[in-house]
């Protein structure tokens, strides 16, 4: 074992172990102890700083060792529109993993927060919100949800992806964008548009930062909700998944009245989709991503519903 692994712990015996490796930041460190009908487990997430061959070092010297790995701060896949592309640069990350079963994530959010904005219904009633929505092609089930509900929609993929001033209204054009730029995207460096290690603790402006005092709820990835956010939010809800204790101060700084997880917290945190699909993978015994269906089994077995934290 390298010096990554220094003080590192396998799981107990009778434990499944899921362990997350992150281009993040390590700041976001985790290991927590649940268990889920009946079946103990280890949740771990280890960041990496942005360091793509420590990341790809990590899954060879994990890979058996654990039941099943995350993928953090980077799509394996994206699901839009009924269509799964695929990150070549990431695949390549990953392809150390020969035993154990990597999930990124994104057939959860396809299911998970897609269901989350049903059950969101009866407290916002969604025909009454205007929603800015930072990046929506990464959370597509999410971006249809908000569009059959009737919210007032701005999905922001071109004026914060792009720093263009031209705000996405409606989910048949988002469905264009998403069918022409990602065939493109897909074969260029993640990093490029989605901050990794260091960058996602800065802040930078964007052309569509106005659209943050426009909107009455803002939803989507965490670290991207953060970077582009003016810091008057006051009255604002948020509704995203991956929340820390330091995220939570920065939502009461930024003055947020609502913060809305997707997900119920675990310990002291709410864990990224990629944690959570790999758990269910590993609840479940297979060693491949699982149905929509499936998912949605699990997620009615074990109750998890949107948490709902007035700030």
């Amino acid at each position: 074992m390298s010096d990554l692994l220094q003080g590192w712990q396998a799981a107990p015996a009778g434990f499944k172990h899921v362990v997350s490796v992150s281009l993040g930041s390590s700041r976001g460190n985790a290991r927590e102890e649940i268990e889920l009908l009946g079946q103990p487990f280890i949740l771990e997430r280890i960041g990496t700083d942005g360091d793509k061959a420590r990341a790809a070092q990590l899954f060879r010297e994990l890979d058996g060792r654990v039941t099943a790995f995350g993928l953090g701060g980077a799509d394996l896949y994206v699901w839009a529109d009924g269509r799964r592309y695929t990150f070549n640069n990431v695949r390549t990350l990953v392809a150390n993993a020969k035993i154990t079963p990597v999930l990124d994530g994104s057939g959860l959010k396809n299911t998970l927060e897609r269901d989350a904005i049903g059950q969101l219904e009866p407290l916002l009633n969604w025909r009454t919100q205007k929603v800015l929505m930072v990046s929506a092609v990464d959370r597509f089930g999410m971006a249809e949800a908000l569009s059959e509900y009737g919210a007032d929609v701005v999905y922001g993929d071109i004026v914060f992806g792009l720093n263009i001033n031209y705000p996405i209204r409606n989910i048949r054009t988002l469905r264009r964008v998403a069918r022409t730029v990602l065939p493109v995207i897909t074969k260029l460096p993640q990093d490029w548009f989605y901050p990794t290690g260091k960058k996602q603790e800065s802040s930078r402006e964007a052309s569509g930062t106005p659209y943050y005092s426009w909107a009455d709820v803002i939803a989507g990835d965490t670290h991207y909700v953060k970077r582009y956010a003016p810091r008057d939010l006051s009255g604002k809800t948020v509704l995203t998944q991956t929340i820390t204790p330091a995220d939570r101060a920065w939502m009461k700084e930024r003055g947020v009245r609502r913060l809305i997880t997707t997900t119920p917290r675990i310990g002291s945190r709410n864990f990224a989709t990629n944690v959570l699909e790999a758990l269910f993978v590993a609840l479940s015994g297979q060693t491949q991503a699982l149905t929509q269906a499936e998912y949605l089994e699990f997620i009615r077995q074990v109750r998890f519903q949107p948490e709902v934290n007035e700030l």
